[in-house]
């Protein structure tokens, strides 16, 4: 078979630039423009909201959806999605507000399009009672008011009803009841006053809110029983205020309700945060087990009945820690660092424990507790050291003073064990510490990704005190996100070194462990080395053949910043040319050839390693760009033949060589040139019907053609897929949907897959052939939708048979829906008008059997239009459904659709690949005339076979 085509391109400008129109579906209760020309969508707190951005232009724009702030709570104003449709299921109020369609494909200016979503709501109301009593002129009576309070969350701001029992209450008929809105929360909340209450106003008392039933949203009421006996909450604890516990204990804490009427709830909260996850709360009796020091915190417990004010009821609860350090101070007033005769010295104990007044601490002299005398003094408190440190100061220090004194912490009534530090003073085990760094040790490179060891020493002194490190650098914190970190023995070690661990380190020594002098310093500077940083790491670089062409390589960073060399490689060979200026940026000039396109490298070395720009040269034009939304072809109706019209536009025409045609069948020297974002299009007609056929297309210059795009032509009023084929028959995967249908066979499934789920074959029965499945395994949760759409389709003609007004059609598939935790399969017409509208024409929800079942329906749409098979995951993992043999037929429904059962052998497949170039490339300098180039046009059927 050989096909004949008109060989000529016509050029047809389109409006290139994009422009969008949101369009909404959905549970849209109304949508009116206002006084300012916007559109108003107002939606059901907990509906599904669908926006839809109808976009034009080509290349085919990209959309992205903003939003500006409904409410402060609101994050969508943060993040953008592409797609589109916007789909938020189950909207709540804080996502109202206005959105923003922005489609923009690189040709003029973007379009904008915004929509205000208001969403409506009703919550349960809250009613609270609240009761004053008063002497009344200094009578022997008293007079009691009681106020019922109700509030309510709405939008729109509801309407409040009030009744006694049954009845309407109207203050106008009711000289012992007034109703008022309080100033400071007008609209939502209304208030109900009981004046010197009278026997009949004890009763059931309704506050009934409504919104008028915008959006169907119904009425909703709350009850109170008012009585003699309704009065508020009140609690008592069964602890202290403060509880002190030891880790590992278990803590238990009850809240008694000792009045209150109607009975309360008692909840436990905790601050700060959250109630530890082991917490256990069994009605008013909050349980915690094992507990650890990050449980400590205040626990409240909060009884509310609605009556009056909530009670409260706060615990402190303490879980000791301990960590114990020692001091040694000289004699401060004479500011001295050593120990001297006949001068002052105090030793300091500290237990960083809580609580500190619950621990006891105990001095010994040489294993003798010591007492208070003229020359040892005890400080159970040392007013000039941290808050709970114990001291023993030596007053005029005698050799007999020379000791080892041990201060011995404990805490009375704990499980946790006593603590002690012994110290010798003596004038040879006490000296101040010497702090160095070692030779070369000042500044210490390390390339990015190694480990290191930064090292400050205690060269001498005694006791030898731990070092302390931070960053110079203010607000910079350590690697490990801690501002300090303590080293025993002065080495800070850093693994997986990055560049932001660059700069400068303090080392000092603690004021603890050692004597409490002046602090040592010193300083490391750690280098991270790394390879150049570049831009760009890719380009692609487009020219026309015999212009100069610069290629530029730019070095972002560097440590260390001096380049050791640079070099410049085409296709893996070495450019020889002069030793480029190290100090320059990296560049490269040349006049562009027919023999020199290709691949170029320029590679960037300093001492940590080389990085790489790399280049792609070429004066081979860009790709063409189909149009994106160009319909399935038409039939003619005459003779058993139809046509496509096949539309592009040419990518960046003018940064190569002048395009002088293109190869799709034709080569046309008397083509306008393609302008950027215009439309060309070429009729290819005399296709004959059933067949398909995959048309490949080329931009072609003087010097070179470009790569293909291939496009597949599907007759629309008649076609079968049975998934064959890696195209999947034109079907693609809706981009707005949650995850994707899968292809496969028997011979692709996963051998671990679940074997009471999904079918065994294809349709037919045979390993090799393919189907189309949604995969119901994690990470897919209950409610996730995967949807397959077809190919567009036209409507042939305007009429449909005698007597009808649009053109017929048949969906024929077949279903397969094996599992107990099946979905819903759901099969819609989507017709493509201003905005397009999906119809469910078909549901099945559940377990099917194990069998393949098939399902048919007819359409009669009003334009062109999609298939759309919608997969919906069920409850848990054996619920994958599965679809084959899909038919699309022009004409009613029959009982036995032929077409459908036409099975796998019915696939009829069909290519065309481009030729001729040998032909193209021995007369590109000549003039050429319109000629066809075809080659290879394969044709299988199921009842015959061609060569």
């Amino acid at each position: 078979e050989h096909l004949t085509a008109e060989s000529l391109v016509a050029l047809v400008a389109l409006d290139s630039p994009a422009n969008a129109q949101i369009v909404h579906s959905g549970a849209a209760c109304n949508v009116k423009d206002d006084n300012i020309s916007e559109r108003i969508y107002t939606i059901k707190e907990g509906d599904t909201l669908v926006l839809q951005c109808i976009v034009k232009g080509h290349p085919r724009p990209q959309v992205r959806w903003t939003k500006t702030a409904g409410s402060a709570s609101d994050k969508f104003q943060e993040t953008s999605i592409y797609n589109e449709t916007l789909r938020i299921e189950g909207i709540q109020r804080v996502q109202g507000g206005r959105y923003y369609c922005k489609a923009d494909n690189g040709v003029g200016v973007a379009a904008i399009k915004s929509i205000r979503v208001d969403v409506q709501y009703l919550d349960t109301p809250v009613l609270t009672v609240h009761q004053t009593i008063s002497d009344v002129r200094g009578s022997y009576y008293q007079e009691k008011t009681v106020f019922l309070r109700c509030t309510v969350n709405s939008n729109p701001p509801a309407r409040f009803i009030w009744k006694r029992g049954s009845m309407l209450i109207e203050q106008s008929k009711d000289n012992g009841v007034d109703i008022y809105e309080p100033l400071y929360t007008q609209g939502e909340t209304k208030v109900l006053k009981l004046k010197n209450l009278r026997p009949k106003d004890f009763a059931d008392y309704t506050c009934q809110v409504s919104v008028r039933n915008v959006c169907n949203i119904e009425d909703k009421s709350i009850t109170f029983r008012l009585t003699n006996a309704t009065s508020p909450p009140m609690i008592r604890l069964s602890v202290n205020d403060t509880v002190v516990v030891d880790p590992g204990q278990d803590v238990l804490l009850t809240c008694e309700v000792t009045a209150g009427f109607p009975q309360p709830n008692v909840t436990w909260t905790r601050y700060p945060g959250p109630l530890p996850l082991s917490a256990l709360v069994r009605e008013s009796t909050l349980i915690l087990r094992a507990v650890t020091p990050a449980d400590a915190g205040f626990y409240n417990c909060t009884a509310v009945n609605n009556v009056g004010n909530p009670a409260r009821k706060n615990v402190n609860l303490v879980v000791r820690s301990n960590n114990l350090t020692f001091q040694i101070t000289p004699d401060s007033n004479k500011d001295s660092e050593t120990i001297q005769m006949g001068r002052d010295l105090k030793l300091s104990c500290h237990v960083d424990a809580t609580p500190q007044e619950k621990v006891n601490y105990t001095w010994y002299k040489n294993g003798v507790p010591v007492y208070n005398s003229e020359t040892l003094i005890l400080l159970r408190s040392d007013p000039d050291m941290a808050p709970g440190t114990s001291s023993l100061e030596i007053v005029d220090m005698k050799f007999r003073d020379l000791a080892t004194y041990s201060c011995v912490a404990n805490f009375p009534g704990s499980r946790v064990p006593e603590l002690r530090v012994d110290v010798n003073i003596s004038q040879n085990s006490v000296s101040p510490p010497v702090l160095s760094v070692p030779p070369g040790g000042q500044i210490v490179s390390v390339r990015e990704g190694g480990n290191v060891e930064l090292v400050c020493l205690v060269a001498d002194g005694k006791p030898r005190p731990p070092i302390l490190w931070s960053r110079t650098e203010k607000d910079l914190l350590m690697p490990s996100g801690r501002p300090i970190v303590e080293t025993p023995d002065g080495r800070l070690r850093l693994r997986n070194v990055s560049r932001d661990m660059m700069g400068a380190y303090r080392c000092q020594t603690a004021p603890y462990n050692g004597l409490n002098i002046k602090r040592r310093e010193a300083q490391v500077q750690l280098n991270v080395q790394y390879p150049p940083i570049l831009d760009p790491v890719f380009q692609d670089v487009r020219s026309r053949n015999y212009q100069m062409v610069t290629l530029r390589c730019t070095v972002l960073r560097s440590n260390p910043p001096r380049l050791a060399d640079i070099r410049w490689f085409r296709n893996g060979d070495f450019i020889r040319m002069p030793m480029p200026d190290l100090k320059e940026m990296p560049e490269l000039k040349f006049k562009l050839e027919p023999n020199n396109n290709g691949s170029y490298e320029c590679r960037v070395s300093n001492s940590a390693g080389t990085s790489t720009c790399t280049f792609n040269v070429t004066a081979q034009p860009y790709n063409a760009e189909f149009y994106f939304d160009t319909p399935n072809p038409v039939r003619i109706l005459k003779g058993n033949n139809y046509s496509y019209t096949l539309q592009w536009t040419q990518r960046d025409p003018e940064a190569t060589d002048p395009i002088i045609g293109y190869w799709i069948n034709l080569l046309n020297k008397h083509s306008k040139e393609p302008e950027k974002g215009v439309l060309m299009s070429h009729t290819i007609s005399d296709l004959r019907i059933p067949l398909s056929y995959e048309v490949r297309l080329a931009p072609v210059t003087t010097y070179s053609t470009g790569d293909y795009v291939s496009r597949i032509i599907q007759y629309s009023e008649h076609h079968v897929c049975g998934f064959e084929d890696e195209r999947i028959c034109g079907f693609s995967q809706d981009r707005s949907d949650v995850f994707d249908w899968t292809r496969q066979n028997h011979l692709s499934q996963n051998p671990k897959r679940s074997a009471n789920t999904g079918p065994e074959t294809d349709r037919s029965g045979t390993k090799e052939g393919y189907y189309m499945y949604i995969e119901a395994s994690r990470p897919r949760v209950k409610g996730d939708k995967a949807r397959l759409l077809s190919p567009l389709f036209n409507v042939s003609s305007n009429r449909g048979p005698k007597g009808s007004g649009r053109v017929p059609y048949c969906v024929s598939f077949y279903y397969h829906m094996k599992g107990k935790h099946i979905g819903t399969l759901n099969v819609l017409l989507r017709v493509r008008s201003i905005a397009s509208v999906d119809s469910v024409m078909w549901t099945k929800s559940g377990d099917q059997g194990s069998d393949w079942k098939k399902a048919f329906f007819g359409i009669s749409p009003s334009g062109p239009f999609q298939i759309v098979f919608e997969g919906i995951r069920g409850p848990s993992y054996e619920g994958d459904i599965a679809i084959d043999d899909v038919s699309i037929t022009i004409g009613k429904c029959k009982q036995e659709n032929t077409v459908a059962n036409a099975g796998k052998t019915g696939k009829i497949e069909c290519d065309i690949f481009v030729c001729g170039e040998e032909h193209y490339q021995s007369n590109k300098h000549k003039e050429a005339s319109a000629v066809l180039y075809i080659s290879s046009l394969f044709v299988q059927a199921h009842s015959e076979k061609l060569k």
